[in-house]
């Protein structure tokens, strides 16, 4: 039987690469991406929680273009709901 990950370890193995472990979304790809800043509270004000759910579960499309791969096959929902909630505490 497997545990479910952490929200920190979820971050951590699935989103810092482009997000930052910050959240800032400074990093190589995010700058090329032009991620949002999670610590902003504006950014955070326009994010809905149903959003950031959908976009971790069902991937980020550009133009038919993936900009973030789909997670619903890899996290349960119950572990996309805490990713959420962890995202939320980047709020300065």
């Amino acid at each position: 039987i497997s545990h479910a990950a952490t929200a920190s370890e979820n971050w951590e193995n699935n989103c810092t690469k482009c997000h930052g472990a910050d959240g800032k979304g400074q990093t190589k790809v995010g700058k090329k991406l032009t991620l949002k800043d999670y610590t902003d509270a504006k950014v955070q004000a326009e994010l809905k929680d149903a959003d950031l759910t959908k976009a971790i579960a069902d991937g980020v499309f550009d133009a038919g273009k993936e900009k973030m791969k789909a997670y619903k096959g890899e996290l349960s929902a119950a572990e996309i709901t805490d990713l959420v909630a962890y995202i939320r505490k980047f709020k300065g």
